[in-house]
């Protein structure tokens, strides 16, 4: 990952946009990491993959609730869960 400083931004922005699209950048202040700045491509790839773990957790804590449940007569609650699971596992 490539770094620049906040006064480089300033100075040589083109340069930085360009380079942010082929790869994220990480700005810096006062020589600290202070900001990444990735192309919207690369933003919502991240955030596609982020959601889609966040399912699949889902999906097992579902799938482990319903695998330990003893309430006897609780179909409707059961047949939730089991949607939840597939839904998790990306099957809905």
């Amino acid at each position: 990952m490539q770094s620049f400083t906040l006064i480089d931004i300033r100075d040589r922005c083109d340069e930085v946009f360009n380079q942010a699209a082929a790869e994220p950048i990480l700005l810096t202040q006062e020589s600290q990491p202070s900001y990444v700045l990735l192309s919207i491509y690369d933003y919502r790839q991240l955030i596609d993959r982020l959601e889609s773990l966040e399912d699949r957790a889902l999906g097992k804590l579902a799938e482990l609730a319903r695998n330990q449940s003893q309430m006897v007569g609780a179909e409707p609650f059961t047949a939730e869960l089991t949607r939840l699971v597939a839904l998790g596992n990306g099957n809905l």
